[in-house]
């Protein structure tokens, strides 16, 4: 660490595998291995049991599980109603009966059973006060098979720079997903990049505005549908279509809920092996209003692609995908405000350089310009992002993270022109963050990564994971970073 510069808050949040949320679970279907869905067997052996152990059974399972999960009973119906296709809809079943239907298709997910890690902070919808501020922290929690979802914390910074972090509420949960709201801009490009933006898709998304739902969609593509003797690619444009709507969707949680509690669950098809790496931004437009977005990757175990999320107050979110050629690849990270009239971002499309792009319409991210090299030992692998700039009197400041050899991870900074963030000012020319001796080891060993920190006042507040299992917080006082970094030439 540099010593010098960084104050080690002394706070580490560790993955906590007794925090779990509760999922649709089919035998058969768990994603290992070859065979077909159980669930008919599964079905047909409780409808099989004596009603005295099927009120055994539930009253083992409301015993054993109750106090861990609010509303388990509204979740055992929803898993119920699943699979009642497979029932006889003449044979009566108990209450108990279906409770033990849902229940037998539902299983626990320990959503940080291997790590926490990839933290992101902005300050809080509530604003500060005369002592301090609180702000809202995003986590990357990593479960069984890799799978990664995002989970909140908040804490608080005081104007002396100390920082504490909530202890997490007790009773996890997902949000109710529904439908999202689909960009024609963002259809074009991506199926511009599947090779099939081409007549029938102008058919049909033209016809439509800027924005749409996806009955709008449907209507529109029956229409296409009806004209099928004179097209010669109708059937593959629809498929492309619907495979490119499911990617937005929105998520509501309950507004009594707390914040804590509130996971973030892969959704789509894109994500289901995870969503990771989210980079939140407190965003203020040119007409002054503030809203939060936060990019992050979609992984659906092979492939990657960017998704954006948007919100007011952390109650409710809209996921939709992003497009373009420096949206491919990890670590697209957005500017607090717009520059010139336009919306601008880090990208690192390539996977080795820091780059700056913009967009007009903060979805279509086209091309973008590399701005930092890998050069010196400690970034000679590849460069990357830790998160958006932060605004300053002297420029844009820009947390990096560069891997040297035996992929040691470290964090560094840039300084970028307020009016061209093209430009670099300066740079540090060492590392402010690398793994301390007794942070080796861990899930990924040699590791400091960051999504994103914030200033208040002269602290600079940067949280940062560690060997991608644990998350530590450090500050800084912004000036004497600022300071240390040397001008570019």
């Amino acid at each position: 660490m540099n010593a010098a510069l960084l104050h080690d808050t002394g706070v580490v949040l560790t993955p906590d595998p007794k925090r779990v949320v509760t999922r649709l679970f089919v035998p058969g279907r768990e994603g290992i291995g070859p065979g077909d869905s159980r669930a008919g067997s599964v079905v047909d052996r409780i409808l099989a049991l004596d009603e005295a152990d099927v009120l055994a059974a539930i009253g083992a399972v409301d015993a054993r599980f109750g106090g861990f999960h609010l509303d388990l009973d509204r979740t055992f119906r929803d898993h119920a109603e699943l699979v009642m296709a497979r029932v006889d809809p003449t044979v009566p079943l108990s209450d108990a009966r279906v409770r033990l239907l849902g229940a037998s298709f539902t299983n626990e997910y320990a959503i940080e059973g291997a790590a926490l890690c990839n933290p992101s902070a902005v300050l809080h919808p509530d604003g500060d006060d005369a002592t301090g501020a609180r702000f809202v922290l995003s986590v990357r929690g990593i479960g069984e098979g890799h799978r990664s979802s995002i989970g909140f914390r908040v804490g608080r910074v005081t104007s002396d720079g100390a920082v504490t972090v909530d202890a997490p509420g007790p009773h996890p949960r997902t949000g109710e997903v529904s439908e999202g709201t689909n960009y024609r801009s963002v259809l074009h490009a991506l199926l511009a990049e599947l090779g099939d933006d081409r007549e029938d898709a102008a058919f049909v998304l033209d016809a439509l505005g800027e924005s749409f739902g996806d009955a709008a969609l449907a209507e529109r593509a029956a229409q296409l549908t009806a004209d099928l003797a004179t097209r010669g690619n109708t059937v593959g444009t629809i498929a492309s279509l619907s495979s490119l709507a499911e990617l937005s969707y929105r998520v509501r949680f309950p507004d009594e809920m707390d914040l804590s509690e509130r996971v973030l669950w892969p959704s789509s098809l894109a994500e289901r092996q995870g969503m990771e790496d989210a980079r939140f931004v407190r965003f203020t437009h040119d007409d002054g209003s503030v809203r939060y977005y936060g990019t992050y990757t979609a992984f659906d175990g092979v492939a990657i692609s960017q998704q954006l999320l948007e919100t007011d107050d952390f109650v409710a979110f809209d996921a939709s995908p992003m497009a373009g050629e420096a949206a491919r690849g990890k670590g697209l990270a957005l500017f607090p405000r717009p520059i010139g009239g336009r919306f601008a971002a880090l990208s690192r499309a390539d996977r080795e350089t820091n780059a700056v792009a913009f967009s007009d319409d903060l979805r279509c991210w086209d091309g973008a310009t590399t701005i930092q090299m890998p050069e010196r030992p400690w970034e000679i692998l590849q460069l990357g992002n830790c998160g958006s700039p932060i605004e300053t009197a002297e420029g844009w400041l820009v947390l990096t993270h560069g891997v040297g050899p035996m992929r040691t991870y470290a964090i560094g900074a840039l300084l970028l022109d307020l009016d061209d963030p093209r430009i670099v000012l300066a740079s540090s020319q060492d590392p402010i963050v690398i793994p301390s001796a007794a942070q080796r080891g861990g899930y990924v060993p040699n590791v400091v990564y960051s999504c994103g920190g914030f200033a208040y006042g002269d602290v600079l507040v940067l949280p940062y994971g560690v060997d991608d299992e644990s998350i530590a917080i450090a500050t800084f006082s912004l000036n004497a970073l600022l300071a240390s970094m040397r001008p570019v030439t």
